[in-house]
Formats: C-alpha cells, structure tokens, sequence
C-alpha cells in the first residue's frame, strides 16, 4: 500500500509508512496498520477521513468553460467544442454533466466513469451552485417560490437554495440558486417561471470545487486536495444512495 501511495504523489513511501503505522490510513473503510497490507488500485483509500486516487492512469480537470462552446467532445453540428481544451490531454477525458451553450463556468472533465455517474446523476444529491444575473428587480416573494417550487412543462422542481446577492443596476438582480437537479437548462427556465428571464448565468461551484479566479477558458487539474475533497464526496453519495437509471 505505501508503494503505490508513494507512486500516486500522495507522500514518499517512509511518510505513507508512518501515516499507516498511525492508524490514519483505511482501505474500504477498514482503518490499516499492518505496512505489509496489499491494495489493488481499485481500492478506495482515505488519508485521515479523505479519499485519495491510487490509479494514476486517473486523471480530473477543472474548465470555466466559456459561454458559446457546447458541452461536448465531438459536436456533430459543428459548433465550438470541449476538443479545443482537451487536445493537449493523452487521456480520452470526457465532460461530468453539461453546461448549455450560453452558461458559462465550473465544468469537470476526467476519465473516471464511476465518479462521473455519481457526480453527474441528480440522484447522489451532488449541489451545483449558480450565480445568474436576471431580468427586473428580484422580490422575497419569488425567491420563495423557487424553494417552495415551480411547476415547469416537465414537472415541478424545487430549488435546494436560493438568495438576492445584489443588484446590477436599476432593473437587474444577481440571484444565487443552489440545486441538485440535471434537468436541460433548469436554471434558465425556473427563473423565468417566476417572472425573471437570465442575462448572464455562470456556475460557481460544484459540489466541493470552487471555480475561484480561474479565467474562462483556463483548465487545470485538480489539486490533492480538491481531488481528494471530490473522491470523498463522490464516494460518500454512491454509498448512501442506490444508483438510478438514465442521467443528467
């Protein structure tokens, strides 16, 4: 186990030694002293009640993707593209959800389809948060209405939050609305269910990853403690929820 801890970059192999011997390392929830102990890199793995990567063939990207650029690898109607932000990548790395082609910001790109399912799959309860600005002055009345539900043309949906953050002058509002939900531009339409149509929308977070100050168009990987922050919330929501059939 110490071996591939070392080769994952998680510490060197006498560090991994000493996180063992100190009962800070589990291995599919089991806490491991032994230093002798085999793992397969299919193993889920925690440093001190967080989720480490021991597949290195793993790899997990941050985009702010831009807005006019669909959230796809190959567009078959030839629009902009995720393909001009993965091409220097030698993974085969494929996007977590979708972002419609006017939203821009946090979009995860990665080549692990277990934790693309979990994060991507409104029934693991994995929160977005958005950042819209909308059309007209936004009342507490409709804020209510967002988290006491909508009825849309495919069903009711409740915001899980929803909050005024400021104004952008006279006749805008910036609203941020927090929701699990994968519906096609879900966002978008329960604002104008409540009388304030988008201007501009941009996703801030999802579920642990901030999008920060990275500029649209920028990738990067994710650092150890992101993705250690993202395996465990991707791993804790598999456990809890009994995987659904279709996606987002």
């Amino acid at each position: 186990m110490q071996k591939l801890m070392a080769a994952a970059g998680i510490a060197s192999r006498r560090v991994s030694e000493d996180l063992i011997a100190a009962g800070r390392v589990s291995v599919n929830g089991e806490v491991v002293t032994e230093l002798g102990r085999r793992v397969l890199e299919t193993d889920e793995v925690a440093v001190d009640g967080s989720a480490i990567q021991l597949d290195t063939s793993r790899r997990y990207l941050m985009l702010n993707k831009p807005t006019g650029i669909v959230s796809s690898l190959q567009d078959d109607r030839g629009r902009p593209d995720l393909q001009r932000f993965v091409s220097q990548y030698p993974e085969r790395l494929f996007n977590v959800g979708r972002l419609d082609a006017q939203t821009s910001g946090l979009l995860i790109l990665t080549n692990d389809g277990e934790l693309a399912h979990v994060l991507a799959h409104p029934s693991f309860g994995v929160m977005k948060t958005y950042i819209a600005k909308v059309e007209g002055r936004v009342s507490p009345q409709a804020i209510g209405r967002l988290v006491s539900g909508v009825d849309l043309e495919d069903g009711p949906i409740t915001a899980d939050k929803a909050r005024i953050v400021g104004q952008a002058g006279a006749t805008e509002t910036m609203v941020e609305i927090i929701l699990h939900s994968g519906r096609n531009r879900i966002v978008r339409r329960m604002l104008e269910a409540v009388g304030h149509p988008v201007i501009d929308l941009v996703r801030r977070q999802f579920g642990p990853l901030h999008l920060g100050t990275l500029a649209p168009g920028e990738i990067r990987d994710l650092t150890k403690v992101e993705l250690g922050a993202l395996l465990t919330v991707s791993r804790e929501a598999a456990a809890m929820t009994p995987a659904a059939e279709g996606g987002e």
